[in-house]
């Protein structure tokens, strides 16, 4: 299959995910957002499971270049570069983050999806370069037990985006600057506790 081909075709499925939710992506669809004839996709990608590994391959592409930032020195520096990124992944790549949840719901429990669903969750290459930087910086700032402690704040930071985006705050509407301060509070008050 053509690289840019299959980039296109898993970067609209990611779209239409996002947008209309797992139920409506078909080869069809892709199709008709991408103006193809009727097929192209099916052509490159033939069932429905290949299709769900193109995107979530694509989503761990994309993600790569969010991880890697410099270590801060303090738990406020911390703190605030925890609150940045998390908004960035709240407003820049919500596309992304929308399709990566719906994906996970979809995929869980499915056993002939197991594989699927812990890359795009458990085992995403993504999530293990995460939890060495997040175990990095609670390091750098004092906090005992880094390593165990870092799944939790993957996970803190994976709830407020999640919260932001599809749950029970997906319709409130912050300026970004106030986005970056509520996020920055709520790491800060986590981080103070965890350094204790």
């Amino acid at each position: 299959m053509q690289p840019d081909r299959r980039a296109a075709i898993a970067d609209a499925g990611i779209e239409l995910v996002a947008r209309d939710g797992i139920r409506a992506l078909t080869h069809r669809a892709i199709d008709r957002d991408l103006g193809l004839p009727a097929g192209s996709t099916s052509y490159y990608l033939r069932t429905r499971r290949a299709l769900i590994e193109a995107l979530v391959h694509r989503l761990v592409e994309r993600t790569v270049q969010d991880v890697d930032a410099p270590l801060p020195a303090t738990v406020d520096e911390a703190a605030a570069l925890l609150g940045a990124m998390t908004a960035y992944m709240i407003t820049e790549r919500a596309t992304d983050n929308r399709a990566r949840f719906a994906l996970a719901v979809e995929l869980a429990g499915d056993t002939g999806n197991a594989e699927l669903h812990a890359f795009v969750t458990s085992r995403s290459p993504i999530r293990a370069a995460l939890l060495e930087r997040a175990a990095q910086l609670l390091s750098a700032i004092g906090v005992p037990d880094a390593d165990r402690r870092a799944p939790d704040l993957i996970a803190l930071a994976d709830g407020l985006v999640h919260d932001r985006l599809v749950g029970s705050r997906s319709d409130t509407r912050e300026a970004p600057a106030e986005l970056r301060v509520s996020l920055t509070n709520v790491f800060t008050d986590y981080l103070r506790g965890a350094a204790k």
